[in-house]
């Protein structure tokens, strides 16, 4: 019911909303539309305002790709949204540089986690990656993440590397990844 309430405020708002990532790397400024995928952007706002991102890492970083988040570092955090799916947006825009989106396994899968398009990545568009935005400031910080481990810090959902990260949270990741950058906090500045 709450989700439905920040869906319905949301859309009586203006029709775009930024998020200021503040990492290891620097800032990145997003952009979010609402008309080019509402229920995802409802989603993010919350996550955002909530601090659910704050002091968690970009565990999954592929140089000219993608840049992915939204694992928290508390495992019980974790646990609690880990099967909180959303709806699908049907997509309106494609996979481009600066795009990014909610990761997902397929139909109906969207929960937290999100990924900035490096290169591009329109190939998804088949798959219904539905972007939320533009980076519009930082694309050169996205860009200088630490991608050193690629895919095995917490390849993708499909990829089964993502349990140790649910159950041990940062923990894990800064022992056995140490060089990953983390996102030290998510804000939605004063408009």
């Amino acid at each position: 019911m709450r989700f439905i309430l920040i869906c319905l405020a949301l859309l009586a708002q203006d029709a775009t909303y930024k998020v200021k990532l503040e990492t290891t790397a620097g800032n990145i400024v997003m952009e979010v539309h609402r008309d080019w995928a509402p229920i995802g952007a409802a989603r993010f706002y919350e996550l955002v305002r909530s601090g659910f991102y704050d002091n968690s890492r970009f565990f999954r970083v592929v140089a000219g790709r993608w840049a992915q988040f939204g694992i928290p570092g508390d495992p019980r955090l974790a646990a609690e949204w880990r099967e909180k799916t959303i709806p699908d947006d049907p997509r309106k825009e494609s996979n481009t540089r600066g795009t990014f989106a909610f990761a997902m396994t397929g139909p109906g899968a969207r929960t937290t986690q999100i990924f900035i398009a490096l290169g591009d990545l329109s190939y998804q568009d088949k798959d219904n990656f539905a972007p939320l935005g533009r980076v519009i400031e930082g694309m050169d910080v996205a860009d200088k993440l630490y991608s050193g481990y690629g895919e095995t810090a917490g390849g993708g959902m499909r990829g089964g590397k993502q349990g140790r990260i649910f159950a041990e949270g940062n923990a894990h990741l800064d022992r056995d990844f140490p060089k990953l950058d983390k996102l030290v906090r998510a804000t939605i500045p004063p408009q």
